[in-house]
């Protein structure tokens, strides 16, 4: 992807979710463009990273430390800021630390509203993801979809952007592709299939790489026309999982050969429901699994300086790297 270029500009950013996989790479592209970033640090996690950053950089952000639900800390975020990033999601429910889909993709959108509008910052642009819809059958899709309700409703000017699957070379994602990879076992790259036994025809998706996710983030933040829009986000490739696994196992590099291999999503969601400790998947991610995420990206494309970045070649690029 071609970002415009960086310019110098005067703009306060509030950042929501800087130290998580897409929060890494926007925090980074808004401190080339020159803003100052005011972002929230629940856990310390964004502190240690910005250990490793040139002091010159490490002084163009200042650390909140406090959760998006914290309603004491949401006016400090928010104070003097131009406009707010919102990136806070997460993947997998923790009822028990108070992290359910509910409380960061719905209740949260709610709370970054509600002071965004009586600190009288009115740009808000907002992550929410490919599918999200409030009658959605997953969970993670129909909280999405009542955040971005939440969003519309406000007198904001706002963007929301839905991607499909983010790849990149320290996300979450390919770093299980990786471990599933250079590990023997298992011997197979499994996915979840339709069917009896799991071997209807797969779901199809359209990764898009972490950077130019960061860079379209960015660049709305000049854009009048996006003001008001929902973008979904892909990439140029769309792949069934199973093409999807062979290209990406290909770059990062398989102890031995390993053919994608299905497992029953019935089977699969039965073992999501049993809650038992150690089963790396939930029950939102085998049905979302179901569903093609896919979409047409012409209009992000008319209002965005994008070349987005080929899936195959940009894996190449960094994926014997990964380590």
């Amino acid at each position: 992807m071609t970002a415009a270029p960086p310019t110098p500009t005067a703009k306060t950013v509030a950042l929501t979710g800087g130290a998580g996989f897409v929060g890494r790479y926007v925090l980074n592209a808004l401190l080339d463009r020159g803003a100052r970033v005011r972002a929230l640090d629940h856990t310390g996690r964004l502190a240690r990273q910005m250990m490793n950053k040139p002091p010159e950089r490490r002084a163009c952000v200042e650390l909140v430390a406090a959760s998006v639900l914290d309603d004491d800390a949401l006016p400090r975020l928010l104070d003097g800021c131009d406009a707010v990033i919102h990136l806070v999601g997460v993947i997998r429910e923790r009822p028990g630390k108070g992290v359910t889909f509910d409380r960061l993709h719905r209740q949260a959108v709610e709370k970054l509203v509600h002071h965004a509008q009586a600190a009288g910052v009115r740009r808000l642009i907002h992550m929410s993801a490919l599918g999200a819809r409030p009658d959605a059958a997953s969970e993670y899709h129909r909280t999405k979809g009542l955040g971005e309700q939440a969003l519309r409703g406000a007198a904001l000017d706002w963007t929301i952007f839905r991607p499909s699957v983010i790849h990149g070379p320290d996300g979450e994602f390919m770093r299980m592709l990786m471990g599933f990879c250079r590990r023997w076992l298992p011997p197979v790259l499994p996915y979840f299939g339709p069917g009896l036994l799991g071997r209807g025809e797969p779901a199809k998706l359209q990764p898009v790489y972490v950077k130019d996710v960061a860079a379209l983030f960015v660049q709305a933040l000049d854009r009048e026309i996006t003001i008001g829009k929902t973008y979904d986000v892909g990439g140029p490739d769309i792949f069934t999982w199973p093409q999807f696994y062979k290209i990406a196992a290909a770059q990062i590099g398989c102890r031995y050969p390993k053919p994608a291999a299905p497992v029953p999503a019935w089977f699969a969601l039965a073992v999501a429901s049993l809650n038992l400790p150690g089963v790396p998947f939930n029950r939102s991610q085998v049905i979302m699994s179901q569903e093609d995420s896919v979409c047409d990206v012409e209009p992000l494309v008319r209002d965005f300086d994008v070349a987005l970045s080929p899936f195959e070649k940009t894996v190449t690029a960094y994926g014997k790297q990964m380590g």
